[in-house]
C-alpha cells in the first residue's frame, strides 16, 4: 500500500503565543476534566478533502501533483471531434467526463470559497482550493467551443463500466457528446453557466484577467440555454442510465440567473429569477433534498437572502414565497416540518433521503445548514419552523453533528471521508485505487484483467483515495467494506465538494473557542 502522510499543508491562523499557552493550559485542564466528546481534526480533513480532487483528474498530471499513485489519462479525448477536450474530472470510481455533476462539484467548490474563503485561507488551504475550482474550469472553457455549443460528456457509462482498468491504461471509448442549437440542454448549459459565474467571483481579485473569461463563457451559455430550450438528457440519450435530469432544466436556469446576477450586479438577471418564479418553480417546490439534479433549495436560499438589501424591497412579495420554500428545506432536515415532510434520519440520527449514494444529501445539508445559521446570526434573526422557532446555533450544531457523523462519530466508528482517522473504507469502489499504481508498475493491465485480478479482492486497495466521501451507510447505520457494494462504498467528487467550506467552518470554529478557553483559563489563573 502507498504510504500517505498526514497532510496538514497549511496551518490555522492562531497565534503561536496563544497557541502554547493555550496547549499547556488546555493539557492541565484535560487532565483533571473528563470528557465524553469526541474531537475531530478539522483542518486535517480540509487538507484531505481538497486531496480527492486531485486523485480524480484526467488528462496531463501537472508537476506539482500530491497524489502520487495517479498519472496522464484521457490525453486523445476529443480527437475523433476535432476537440481538444483533454483535462477535467473523473466524477466517481469510472472513467466517464460527466458535464452535470462535474459542473455541480464547481459551483459547490466555488460556492465553499466564496462563503468561507477567509477561513480555508487561515487554514492554508486556498491555493489547493482555487487549484481544484481552475481545474474544472479550465475544461469548461475547452468544452465551450462556441457560443451554442457544448460538450457535455466524454466515453460513455455502458462501454467503460464493462472494463475495470486504471486511467492511464483505458482502453474504452472516448466518443464525445455534445449539445447545441439542435440539441438543446437547458440544464447542462444552466449548470455550467453557474458554475463559471460563481468561480468567476472567486478569482475576481486574485485573477481578474481569467475571472473576466469565465464571466465571458457564463453569459453566453445562459443564453444558449435559455434561448434553446430542453433537457440535455433528451440530446444526449447514452446519459439517461447515469445523470438523467429528473428535475428538467428549469431549475438550472433560475440557478444560474442567481449566480450571474451575483457575478454581474446586472439586475436583468435578478428579474429573471423575479419573473420566473412561479413558471419554473422556484417558488412553487417544497424540496427536501439538494443535488447535481436538483438545485431548487439551493437557489430558493440564494434568493431569500435578498430580502435583506434594501434594493430589493420592492419584489419583497416573491422574495418572502423563496424565502419560505427555503425554510421547508432547512426545517425538513431539522425535522422540524409536518411529521410527513421531515426528512428521515438513521437511528444515530444520519440524515438519509436514499439508498444509492445517501452521503451527497449529507453533504449538500451541512453545506446549506451552515450558510443558513451564518445568515441568520448576521441578521439577528430566527427562524420559525411549524415544529418551532429555532436559532441559527440550533441549525449548526446539527450541521455539526452530519459533519462528525462522516468523521466517525457514528454506530460503525467508521469515517466515511476515506484516509481520515484510524478506521474507513479500505475497499472503495474505485477503479485506479483499486488496481496497483502505474508509478508502480506500467505494465498494461488490461479492460476484464482487472475484474479479473483486482475487482474481487478482499485485499484492501493498494492506494489509498484519500478525501473521498463514500455513499456511507444504509437506513440502519451499518456499512458493508465491499468494492463490489457500489451504492455504499463509491465516492463522487459532488459528495466532498461541499465538505470543504463546511470543514473550514468548524475548523474555525474550534479555534476561536481554542483561543476563548484559552484566554479564560489565563484570567483564571491569575486570580
Amino acid at each position: 500500500m502507498e504510504p500517505h502522510k498526514k497532510h496538514h499543508f497549511g496551518t490555522s491562523n492562531v497565534p503561536m503565543l496563544v497557541q502554547h499557552c493555550c496547549l499547556i493550559s488546555i493539557f492541565i485542564f484535560t487532565f483533571f476534566t473528563a470528557t465524553t466528546t469526541q474531537a475531530f481534526d478539522y483542518a486535517d480533513a480540509l487538507s484531505k478533502s481538497l486531496l480527492y480532487f486531485e486523485a480524480q483528474r484526467s488528462g496531463r498530471i501537472p508537476y506539482n501533483q500530491r497524489v502520487t499513485w495517479r498519472d496522464h489519462s484521457g490525453l486523445t479525448d476529443g480527437l475523433e471531434e476535432g476537440v481538444d477536450l483533454v483535462g477535467g474530472y473523473y466524477d466517481a470510481g469510472d472513467h466517464v467526463k460527466f458535464g452535470l455533476p462535474m459542473a455541480f462539484t464547481i459551483t459547490m467548490l466555488s460556492w465553499s470559497a466564496i462563503e468561507y474563503r477567509q477561513q480555508i485561507e487561515d487554514a492554508g488551504e486556498l491555493e489547493h482550493t482555487l487549484e481544484a475550482i481552475k481545474w474544472g474550469t479550465d475544461y469548461f472553457i475547452k468544452a465551450h467551443t462556441s457560443p451554442n455549443v457544448l460538450w457535455a460528456e466524454v466515453g460513455d457509462g455502458d462501454t467503460d463500466h464493462y472494463c475495470w482498468q486504471r486511467p492511464e491504461d483505458m482502453t474504452t471509448s472516448r466518443r464525445a457528446f455534445k449539445i447545441d442549437e439542435n440539441n438543446p440542454g437547458s440544464d447542462l448549459a444552466g449548470e455550467t453557466a453557474a458554475a463559471m459565474a460563481a468561480a468567476s467571483v472567486v478569482f475576481r481579485k486574485t485573477n481578474p484577467h481569467y475571472s473576466q473569461l469565465l464571466l465571458h463563457h457564463a453569459l453566453q451559455l445562459f443564453e444558449f440555454g435559455d434561448k434553446y430550450r430542453g433537457n440535455y438528457d433528451a440530446s444526449v440519450e447514452v446519459v439517461k442510465n447515469y445523470y438523467a435530469s429528473v428535475s428538467g432544466y428549469m431549475d438550472e436556469l433560475l440557478w444560474a440567473a442567481t449566480w450571474l446576477y451575483k457575478a454581474t450586479n446586472n439586475k436583468m438577471y435578478f428579474e429573471y429569477v423575479i419573473s420566473n418564479a412561479h413558471t419554473f418553480g422556484g417558488t412553487g417546490w417544497s424540496i427536501s433534498e439538494f443535488s447535481w439534479d436538483v438545485k431548487y433549495a439551493g437557489l430558493q436560499l440564494m434568493v431569500s437572502k435578498f430580502l435583506s438589501e434594501e434594493k430589493h424591497k420592492k419584489h419583497r412579495d416573491i422574495l418572502e414565497e423563496y424565502k419560505s420554500k427555503a425554510e421547508y428545506y432547512i426545517c425538513s432536515c431539522l425535522n422540524k416540518n409536518n411529521d410527513s415532510n421531515n426528512v428521515e434520519r438513521t437511528p444515530a440520527g444520519l440524515i438519509y433521503v436514499r439508498q444509492w449514494n445517501n452521503m451527497q444529501y449529507v453533504s449538500t445539508a451541512a453545506f446549506l445548514l451552515s450558510i443558513y445559521s451564518d445568515f441568520l446570526q448576521n441578521t439577528n434573526q430566527k427562524l420559525n419552523c411549524h415544529g418551532g422557532t429555532v436559532d441559527h446555533e440550533e441549525i449548526l450544531n446539527f450541521a455539526k453533528s452530519q459533519v462528525d457523523y462522516i468523521l466517525g462519530s457514528n454506530p460503525m466508528n467508521m469515517s466515511y471521508l476515506v484516509g481520515y482517522g484510524p478506521n474507513y473504507p479500505k475497499r472503495v469502489h474505485h477503479r485506479g485505487a483499486s488496481i496497483v499504481s502505474y508509478k508502480k508498475n506500467k505494465g498494461f493491465i488490461g479492460c476484464t484483467q482487472g475484474y479479473d485480478n483486482w475487482y474481487g479482492s478482499q485485499a484492501p486497495n493498494p492506494n489509498v483515495l484519500v478525501g473521498a466521501l463514500v455513499g456511507g451507510p444504509d437506513g440502519k447505520d451499518n456499512f458493508e467494506d465491499r468494492r463490489n457494494n457500489f451504492m455504499q462504498t463509491e465516492a463522487c467528487t459532488y459528495n466532498t465538494a461541499p465538505l470543504v467550506g463546511v470543514f473550514a467552518k468548524f475548523l474555525h470554529i474550534e479555534n476561536q473557542k481554542l483561543v476563548h478557553d484559552c484566554n479564560s483559563l489565563l484570567v483564571a489563573s491569575f486570580k
